[in-house]
């Protein structure tokens, strides 16, 4: 994830860390999740949280985390607030502060601090997190194999239920 940099290296090392060794797979999970974007890390965690002995599994390929933490929610609001900064240092008279002429933006900086953010906050979305709330957390690519059976690599999770929070994307419909 480029740029190679101290906050980028920490996300990565919660939401995909490189040196992870999938689980060893239960005889048969009562819940496996595909995706651990928002909706994927809410009903794992959920499941796996009832505290009612439920066996759940969590696929993610990329990023834990999803659009939001990575891509979409997290750096957009950190854009949106420094570029709200910049607009009341130029029309701060409400707020009884005499308007700069020019408001000197250092876009390497906001990036920067939209990496920091990112990075401070993805311990919530990490594999260690989720595996220490009592889902087994398979990085790789899950593909079905049968109506019980996803298969991540070399790996087969058998399963009662499945829930598949995979993201979407927009299509325009043939109308």
């Amino acid at each position: 994830m480029p740029p190679q940099d101290v906050h980028n290296q920490a996300l990565v090392d919660h939401v995909h860390p490189t040196d992870w060794v999938n689980p060893k797979p239960a005889a048969e999970y009562d819940l496996v999740v595909i995706g651990a974007g928002t909706a994927g890390l809410v009903a794992a965690a959920g499941a796996a949280g009832l505290d009612i002995g439920l066996k759940v599994a969590l696929v993610e390929r990329h990023l834990m985390g999803g659009d939001c933490l990575n891509v979409g929610c997290v750096p957009s609001k950190c854009l949106i607030r420094s570029g709200r900064a910049a607009a009341d240092m130029l029309n701060p008279g409400p707020l009884g502060v005499e308007p700069v002429e020019r408001a000197n933006v250092n876009f390497p900086k906001v990036m920067e601090r939209m990496r920091e953010v990112r990075a401070g906050i993805s311990h919530h979305d990490s594999a260690q997190r989720f595996s220490k709330i009592g889902v087994d957390v398979f990085l790789g690519n899950g593909q079905f194999i049968d109506g019980n059976t996803i298969g991540v690599g070399d790996t087969r999770l058998r399963f009662k239920k499945v829930v598949i929070a995979t993201g979407a994307r927009a299509t325009r419909p043939p109308v």
